[in-house]
């Protein structure tokens, strides 16, 4: 047996033990998983941010908080090629809990954040140019939404929080043709830290979250889905267990991973339960658990090549599952410390860049690691 040690208002909010009883030859497989390596850092720390991969292969990194508070303008770009940072123009706007999105065209649409206040405003960024352009508002302000890319072209931006602590259940979406934002149906429930995944049938399926502060949060396992063709929410069923900064992700067969998260009590009651949601029957069934328990990592699950998801937020350590062997493996190599509200993009050549976070002492990080598959 082996026992191994794994270590924006109001996003500044634990070490757990996992025995080991995998078969030895399973244990040995660690060695292929792939390791995670630590590259040159960013030029700025953050966390909180949001990472697009662009059409030539870049990634754009904009925004976020630094350590002790306050939003970042500061935007730069992975290129690919040199394995470094290049600094991009400013934002027109501080934001941190903001979404950033590819549209079809490449350009990059920013959406909402906070920034001492919940933003109304966008901005458009152009990898031809480098520069962001104001864009058109929102209709309402919120921070800590969810923004999906539907099959249309349209963007759907659901929940999050907004002026006054105000929880949200409004829905808006973008569309690229009339370059304006449009109001639709809201939710059934105001969420924030929420998951949204687009299905393979063109809805989307909206999970878990909370509403209110403290001892007046109610952490959701209430989900439900956006169904484009109508505009209009619809409640599903019950995740096996409240979940809110939790994470989610499509997987090939068509289901829907859904990973830790947290209760009320966020870092004390975080889990590393795994479960997923089937469109065919409508139904979450638990899956198996991570090796870590792991909170504040929407954004950080990434679908690999061989359709094993490598799950690399909320923890000081990275971690593959295999949706057909319902398992977990341990990649090698470490973050250092936890990484909370960081960002994972996979790159066109199936590698994976992991930037920014904070750690369970509210130290931000401009760190930067890439994640790569062993070769056998």
């Amino acid at each position: 047996m082996k026992i191994i040690a794994i270590s924006m208002a109001a996003l500044l909010s634990g070490a757990a033990f996992f025995i080991d009883t995998e078969p030895m030859d399973l244990i040995a497989a660690t060695e292929k998983v792939g390791e995670l390596k630590n590259i040159e850092s960013m030029g700025t720390d953050r966390a909180a941010h949001a990472a697009t991969l662009l059409d030539d292969g870049r990634v754009l990194v904009t925004g976020g908080f630094r350590t002790g508070g306050g939003s970042l303008t500061s935007a730069e770009i992975f290129i690919t090629s040199t394995g470094r940072f290049a600094a991009a123009s400013n934002m027109t706007t501080a934001r941190a809990g903001h979404t950033s999105t590819r549209l079809s065209d490449g350009k990059v649409l920013i959406a909402g954040g906070f920034d001492g206040g919940y933003l109304q405003t966008t901005e458009i960024f152009d990898p031809a140019t480098g520069r962001f352009s104001p864009g058109p508002p929102l209709t309402v302000p919120r921070s800590e939404h969810t923004a999906t890319s539907l099959a249309d072209g349209r963007i759907l931006i659901a929940g999050g929080v907004g002026t006054g602590w105000r929880f949200l259940s409004e829905a808006e979406v973008y569309d690229p043709a009339a370059g304006r934002f449009l109001r639709i149906g809201s939710m059934t429930v105001p969420r924030e830290s929420h998951t949204a995944t687009l299905l393979k049938d063109g809805r989307v399926l909206i999970t878990g979250g909370h509403k209110g502060r403290r001892e007046s949060m109610t952490v959701y396992n209430s989900t439900e889905v956006f169904d484009p063709t109508r505009n209009s929410f619809e409640s599903l069923g019950e995740l096996t267990v409240r979940r809110h900064k939790h994470a989610a992700i499509l997987l090939n067969d068509g289901r829907v991973l859904v990973a830790g998260g947290s209760d009320e009590r966020d870092s004390r009651g975080s889990y590393d339960s795994l479960e997923t949601f089937d469109p065919k029957s409508g139904r979450f069934m638990a899956v198996g658990r991570m090796r870590a328990e792991r909170y504040k990592l929407n954004g950080t699950l990434v679908l690999l090549r061989d359709g094993t998801v490598l799950i690399a937020g909320g923890s000081d350590v990275a971690e593959i599952f295999d949706p057909v062997k319902k398992t977990t493996l341990e990649a090698k190599g470490s973050f250092g410390t936890d990484r909370l509200f960081s960002s994972a993009t996979c790159l066109n050549d199936g590698r994976v860049l992991i930037v920014g976070g904070y750690d369970q002492s509210n130290r931000v990080s401009g760190g930067a690691w890439m994640f790569e598959r062993s070769v056998d």
